[in-house]
């Protein structure tokens, strides 16, 4: 396959998960408080849709509302964090299953979910 492309991906600047109408109190808790993330002001044109987002170091988090919502049971965002073991305390603290999984090389990982039942993957890159 010849690729004739003058760009390139550059990163990600964010992801959006699903979330029911009225859990923005749901999302700041996992994701704020929980997390530790920052929310961030939505622009005025999108605040009448509901829901909310978060950021932490390069990465956003916008949490939609979508009307018919089902959680994510498989597809999921594989978030990179400093301290994996420390993540994986604070939400088991905090009364969240943690599943470890070690089939990805290079990388020490678990799944979990966020207080809707869709499906994180929190990853930390193994020395």
């Amino acid at each position: 396959m010849t690729r004739n492309v003058t760009f390139r991906i550059g990163g990600l600047h964010h992801v959006q998960i699903s979330v029911p109408p009225g859990s923005e109190d749901e999302c700041r808790r996992f994701w704020g408080d929980l997390l530790g993330m920052t929310e961030v002001r939505k622009p005025p044109a999108l605040r009448a849709r509901g829901g909310c987002w978060f950021r932490s170091g390069g990465l956003e988090v916008h949490l939609g509302v979508e009307a018919d919502f089902a959680p994510a049971r498989k597809a999921h965002p594989g978030i990179l964090v400093h301290d994996l073991d420390a993540l994986a305390d604070r939400l088991t603290a905090h009364g969240r299953e943690v599943t470890w999984n070690d089939d990805f090389p290079g990388y020490r990982r678990f799944h979990t979910a966020d207080l809707l039942g869709n499906r994180l993957e929190f990853m930390e890159p193994t020395p």
